[in-house]
Formats: structure tokens, C-alpha cells, sequence
């Protein structure tokens, strides 16, 4: 695993590298004009700005300097993404019955991962959700939160693993906290554990 990540870099959206978010991201916003905007918005509002709308969104938010995710490079190409914020910048996942709030502890969520076609399979995702938690615990969090799913096939079609995969989490040091259903968890990682 070590032997892989030694051709990667990590680096959090910016301004300066917004660029690199939009060659991963493509001309279709990585996944049906998402433009990671999932979460971060209420159910009607991504629909309606689905597409360039949700691209100008994002882009807001970045000129803004919020934490948003990082960026996995190799050898200075865009390979991957991995979403993470503060739990209440994302509308979709507060109001969300199955993923609800298991008590008042200000976690930060990793809600998305999306990975170059060409390296997927690759443990790429466990890379960047490391990173992710790291980029999460030097902006404060004490608690990172994530929602992967249990795959009913192995391989699980990429369309249904944006949220990332169980296993990944677990390589990691994320552990369980809830399982919601036969198919999701909510999985945690506690700072300086």
C-alpha cells in the first residue's frame, strides 16, 4: 500500500487549483452534472441547478475558501476527489432520516469520493479518505463521519459507491458507530486514534 502512495500527492480545493477540480471532474461534473453538490444542497435545489448550475455553486464555495475536500494528484495529474466539510454545510445529509445525527458531537463528513476511471481498484479511495481526515483534524474537527456503503456484489458498480466502500474506511482506522441498514454505515474516526 505505502509502495502506491509514494507517486501521490493530497492537496485541499483552492482557488489556485481549481483548474485540477475541473479536468477530474470533466465536461458531465464527474457523475450526471453533480458537481459534488449532492449533499450540499436540498434535494429540489440540486435538481434545479444540475449541470452548470451546481458547477457555479462549487466554484462559489471555493472563492469563499470553505473546506471542501482534497485532491489526490499523480505526478501532477488530477486523479481523485474526496468531499469533506463540517456536518451542517450539508443540507441533504441534516435532513437525511436514514443518516441522522447520532448525538451533538460537531462532526465533520466525508460524503463523497470520486476517482479517475483509470485508477479505480487501486486503493486510491483509502488514500484519499486518510487525507481527507487528516485536512479535516488540522481545521479543527476532532470527529471525521462517514456513510459507506456494503456492497451486495463484489465489485459493486462505481455508480454506487460515491460514498465510498466499507473497507477502504476500515483500512484507514475508521470504525463503526451505526449501521442504519443491511447496506450503509456510519462509520467514525476520532482524532489521534
Amino acid at each position: 500500500m505505502n509502495n502506491e502512495k509514494k507517486h501521490l500527492t493530497f492537496h485541499p480545493l483552492t482557488s489556485q487549483n481549481w483548474k485540477h477540480f475541473e479536468t477530474l471532474f470533466g465536461a458531465k461534473g464527474a457523475c450526471g452534472g453533480c458537481w459534488c453538490m449532492t449533499w450540499r444542497l436540498t434535494s429540489k435545489d440540486y435538481e434545479k441547478f444540475k449541470g452548470n448550475g451546481n458547477k457555479q455553486k462549487i466554484r462559489r464555495l471555493v472563492k469563499s475558501n470553505r473546506p471542501l475536500g482534497i485532491i489526490a494528484f499523480k505526478n501532477k495529474i488530477p486523479i481523485g476527489w474526496c468531499s469533506v466539510s463540517p456536518r451542517h454545510t450539508f443540507p441533504r445529509l441534516e435532513n437525511s432520516k436514514l443518516l441522522k445525527r447520532l448525538d451533538d458531537i460537531p462532526v465533520w463528513s466525508i460524503t463523497c469520493l470520486f476517482i479517475n476511471k483509470e485508477f479505480r481498484r487501486k486503493n486510491i479511495s483509502s488514500f484519499l479518505i486518510k487525507e481527507a481526515a487528516e485536512y479535516a483534524f488540522q481545521n479543527g474537527a476532532t470527529v471525521v463521519e462517514a456513510y459507506p456503503v456494503i456492497p451486495k456484489k463484489k465489485p459493486m458498480p462505481d455508480v454506487f459507491a460515491w460514498t465510498g466502500i466499507a473497507n477502504a474506511y476500515k483500512k484507514v482506522g475508521f470504525a463503526i458507530a451505526h449501521q442504519p441498514n443491511e447496506n450503509r454505515l456510519i462509520m467514525r474516526k476520532i482524532k489521534n486514534k
